[in-house]
């Protein structure tokens, strides 16, 4: 027998910011990999400052797909962990091989502003639930997003 939640917050708010944080968390994951695989297959001239880049980025999203996940299951909802979940989720495409590193980095720059931008998505339900925390969690996300995507389109000018 499981013990009610009674965190201040309807079920059917813990439910619908529950469901909103689950596509985040699949956003994130996506865009982890994707991340990764980059790291491990960017060559060229800027090899070694992508390859770098690239490895602070995964690093952070990793810590990123564990707090949102969390986040989720503080609200009593279970959180998807399967590529099968992530990928019924996910807004993000996958990686489709053999781009170069200037794609590399313009395909993570559009990936970071859709990750915002699903953060941002979510924040109407958070904000009239009253759910500090998560509306934390978002804003923090979307800061990252925003300053990562930035950093990569200042990469691919002149």
């Amino acid at each position: 027998m499981s013990n009610p939640i009674n965190i201040g917050m309807s079920e059917a708010d813990r439910t619908a910011i529950a469901n909103g944080l689950a596509g985040l968390l699949a956003d994130t994951y996506t865009l982890y990999l994707k991340t990764q695989n980059f790291h491990w297959n960017v060559k060229g001239p800027m090899f070694n400052s992508l390859h770098l880049m690239f490895e602070t980025q995964y690093t952070e999203l990793a810590l990123a797909v564990d707090e949102i996940a969390e986040r989720i299951r503080a609200l009593g909802l279970p959180a998807p962990g399967s590529y099968r979940e992530f990928g019924s989720l996910t807004k993000l495409s996958e990686a489709k091989g053999g781009e170069t590193a200037m794609q590399m980095v313009a395909a993570l720059a559009a990936d970071h502003e859709a990750v915002s931008a699903r953060a941002r998505s979510i924040f109407d339900v958070v904000e009239k639930a009253n759910d500090q925390p998560s509306a934390d969690l978002l804003t923090r996300r979307m800061d990252i997003h925003e300053k990562t995507a930035w950093m990569l389109r200042s990469t691919l000018e002149d």
